[in-house]
């Protein structure tokens, strides 16, 4: 399964409006895409559509999260997402 690797840019981390715009960006895929802490197990990950998952993954500023894809255009889904996740939402 393609994975990426991405440290989290926004200030206030994966939480409120940068959760919901990352939220919206990954259900508009077309493929599922997870989420979890680097160094977490496998089968932890979350749902990266959701933003309650988002927001209850804890993820602060600087912290480094690993995205997971699978299916048809799963490379091109979490390079997407990885930028986001590297851009400072909260400035957007």
């Amino acid at each position: 399964m393609p994975e990426r690797t991405a440290v989290v840019a926004s200030a206030s981390g994966l939480h409120a409006r940068p959760a919901a715009i990352f939220a919206e960006a990954a259900s508009e895929l077309d493929v599922e895409v997870t989420i979890a802490m680097a160094g977490e197990p496998e089968d932890e990950a979350m749902d990266a559509s959701s933003i309650l998952s988002l927001m209850t993954l804890g993820a602060a500023n600087g912290d480094t999260v690993v995205l997971r894809a699978e299916g048809p255009g799963a490379e091109e889904a979490l390079d997407k997402l990885a930028a986001l996740v590297e851009t400072d939402l909260d400035a957007e």
